[in-house]
């Protein structure tokens, strides 16, 4: 099972990554990174991405209260988030643990060079594997 500088290693092999990291959503620190920055600094985009993933997390209109049965109230309501823009892919995968977790991963994909759907496998796989010591 990959810790985390491992899992971002083998997340930047995917085709198209550009950069990827591994971030606490409610303190909007990053855990680990790897590759670029969209914008230039690791700590900012994991900010901002923490913003994202926490609205997603919380609020009731993306995990409504009536998903709990079919999820048997395991992990995060939110299994990823993904946003497109002009150039690229930033997927957002949150991660179970056995502790109480709020960190997903992100990985940020080159629109012209990046497979969507291989990235989305891929990282759902890491994310199970994820050691977190």
């Amino acid at each position: 099972m990959p810790g985390i500088d491992e899992c971002l290693l083998e997340a930047m092999a995917l085709p198209g990554a550009r950069g990827a990291a591994l971030v606490d959503w409610s303190s909007g620190l990053a855990l680990g990174t790897a590759g670029d920055s969209p914008v230039g600094d690791h700590e900012t985009t994991a900010a901002e991405t923490a913003e994202l993933a926490r609205a997603a997390a919380e609020y009731e209109s993306f995990a409504p209260a009536d998903d709990a049965p079919l999820r048997g109230d395991a992990g995060p309501p939110v299994e990823d988030l993904i946003v497109t823009t002009r150039t690229g892919y930033h997927v957002l995968r949150f991660v179970e643990t056995s502790f109480d977790s709020s960190v997903f991963l992100h990985l940020w994909l080159d629109r012209a060079d990046g497979n969507l759907a291989l990235a989305r496998h891929k990282l759902r796989a890491l994310a199970e594997g994820l050691v977190l010591r």
